[in-house]
């Protein structure tokens, strides 16, 4: 049941957060002010500096477009979390506007209607996108409304806003940094010399980690650290706080070409770039203020940023190693649910309960880290919502009957895990049954699929939706999404979703992509069964190259949850086969408890 205290049930500071919002509106001389979800690289996951969209919304959710006028606030959120904005919002007064997905633009639409003529729109250049930049200025041009990105309100207002995360850079090293420092910056280089630029702008801190083998702990969860970098083709300069990279790293680093410059100067090294010379940006991956440093001079190339595509193709060596930790993340899942099962009943298991126990299931893993994000531990109703997230004033105990969905990951140095699993407790009804069993349909479907090499990623969507379209219903969040290399959890170009496929989208071998289709009922339950796939090599022939996908996931999918009467014999099959596997590859990882868990859950099944 759930905690007696809600959010909605405490006094919210937004209202008087909003108050002074506006005061500062009214002195800048703004009719409407943006806050997103974003900071100066971007990022999905936001250090506490700029998580001003939760500072002046209350809404945790990680993304959302929050829009402030004089007597308007409204906060633009996708379907995944829909159930979690109505409660968070509704002590504000801050309207929830739906969305379908996360890329929707429906908050352009609404200023393009709701400005007039004369009026300013302002959000802090810093952290808006170029790309979003642009769309909003062709927005407000219509109604004659104009944007102002030189002002930063949240930093006049927010008293003890957090300064910039301090903590320690440092080295992904050899044997798991499979390629080196010297090696991606060439590769990175030769794209340069490809496209006639000179230098190369990079923001995004997953790009930053990759290219220069370095690893931090500036976002919760994403072993990332805040920068910039400025490369040529004989040096790079790396913008970071000063002190964040210990001595004996630096001279390493110098040896490679790459010197450390404060994290303050990036715009101002934008700025004095050589008249004539050529740069290298991408639009979707870069601030507006940064954009605008550029001096009008500097001929500027834009182009998906090259450390894009080099990451999400993971090496024959690095897919090995991610394999390693597939069986360690496999062998501590085992281990925690031996203990679940054992338990229930026994003692007091809350939501809470589940992230402790499985984080420290990990933790006693070699290589770990940390987890690769927030536990997601959802009971009956609280598994309807995509993005949920017990918390000590309300969550739920693990009681009676129903189902419980538990998406969960680790950060290891070999590689980054992500997995959904749905445990029945007690008595499961017939509709849970059908709904799990075709979820399971779906994922099966994605599982076995065979596509000519370079299919543009979301055209494989329609795979895992079918059997659940077939019945009528749908989920609103995207099928699938890439991952990375003890690197962000969600990483791209590749996105099995409903998004309009692009070039860059394109699927090629060695990328590793989520697959986790899901029926949500509002109240009652959710359905979401996820595992890791990488692309291999298909069939070859006169039709050309084919990939298909090696399932990397190594944990038994609840065969008490499966509905024999709509289940194919194929798909039992392509599950017991699953199965075999997972007990082959994690027996020789677990013992006792753990592994009687995972031979009675991976016993085969049949009508």
């Amino acid at each position: 049941m759930n905690s007696p205290l809600s959010p909605a049930a405490v006094t919210s500071p937004i209202p008087a957060r909003l108050v002074q919002l506006r005061a500062a509106m009214k002195t800048a001389g703004l009719d409407a002010y943006i806050i997103p979800s974003a900071d100066p690289h971007l990022s999905e996951y936001l250090p506490q500096r700029w998580q001003g969209r939760e500072q002046y919304s209350g809404f945790t959710g990680s993304v959302g477009t929050l829009i402030v006028t004089a007597d308007f606030a409204g906060l633009w959120v996708d379907s995944r979390y829909w159930s979690q904005a109505e409660q968070e919002l509704a002590p504000t007064g801050i309207q929830m506007m739906k969305i379908n997905s996360a890329a929707a633009t429906l908050h352009l639409d609404w200023l393009a209607s709701t400005m007039q003529a004369g009026q300013t729109v302002g959000v802090d250049g810093a952290v808006l996108g170029l790309a979003m930049a642009r769309m909003l200025e062709q927005a407000l041009q219509a109604s004659g409304s104009k944007l102002d990105t030189s002002k930063d309100l949240l930093q006049t207002i927010w008293s003890g806003r957090p300064d910039l995360p301090q903590a320690a850079i440092y080295e992904h090293l050899a044997p798991f940094a499979v390629v080196s420092r010297q090696d991606k910056l060439a590769l990175v280089r030769e794209q340069m010399r490809i496209k006639a630029a000179d230098w190369h702008f990079v923001s995004t801190v997953d790009d930053l980690a990759w290219i220069f083998n370095l690893r931090g702990a500036d976002v919760s969860y994403n072993p990332v650290f805040v920068g910039h970098a400025l490369i040529s083709q004989d040096s790079a300069a790396l913008f970071v706080s000063h002190g964040k990279i210990p001595a004996a790293l630096v001279d390493v680093l110098a040896k490679d070409g790459v010197f450390i410059a404060d994290y303050a100067q990036a715009a101002s090294a934008l700025a004095a770039l050589p008249a004539n010379s050529s740069l290298l940006i991408d639009p979707r991956r870069i601030t507006y203020s940064f954009r605008q440093a550029v001096p009008a001079s500097v001929k500027v190339i834009e182009a998906i940023n090259p450390s894009v595509f080099a990451k999400s193709r993971k090496t024959p060596q690095e897919a090995q190693f991610v394999r390693e930790a597939m069986e360690q993340d496999g062998a501590a899942l085992c281990e925690f649910f031996s203990w679940l099962e054992a338990s229930l009943g026994k003692e007091v298991i809350t939501e809470m309960t589940i992230d402790e126990k499985i984080t420290a299931a990990r933790a006693r893993q070699p290589n770990f880290v940390s987890a690769s994000f927030a536990t997601i531990a959802g009971f009956n109703g609280n598994g309807a919502m995509p993005h949920y997230r017990a918390l000590p004033e309300s969550h739920a105990v693990i009681e009676s009957n129903g189902l419980l969905l538990i998406d969960s990951g680790g950060q290891y140095l070999n590689g980054t895990t992500d997995i959904t699993r749905v445990m029945p407790i007690g008595v499961v009804s017939a509709e849970q049954k059908r709904d799990f069993t075709l979820v399971l349909k779906g994922m099966i479907n994605l599982s076995r699929a065979q596509f000519p090499r370079s299919t543009l990623s979301p055209m494989l969507d329609a795979l895992a939706r079918a059997p659940i379209w077939a019945e009528g219903i749908n989920y609103g969040h995207g099928t699938g999404h890439g991952v990375g290399y003890f690197l962000n959890v969600h990483e791209g170009p590749q996105s099995i979703s409903g998004a309009i496929p692009e070039a860059h989208n394109a699927m090629e071998a060695g990328m590793i992509t989520s697959n986790e289709p899901g029926i949500y009922r509002p109240g009652k339950w959710g359905v979401r069964i996820e595992n890791l796939m990488l692309n291999i090599v298909g069939h070859q022939g006169e039709f050309g190259d084919y990939l298909k996908f090696e399932t990397l996931t190594l944990c038994p999918i609840d065969t008490r949850c499966i509905d024999m009467t709509i289940i194919r014999e194929d798909e039992l099959a392509w599950l017991n086969g699953y199965h075999a596997t997972v007990l082959e590859r994690l027996s020789p990882r677990v013992s006792g408890a753990a592994k009687a868990w995972l031979e009675e859950r991976t016993k085969a099944v049949s009508k």
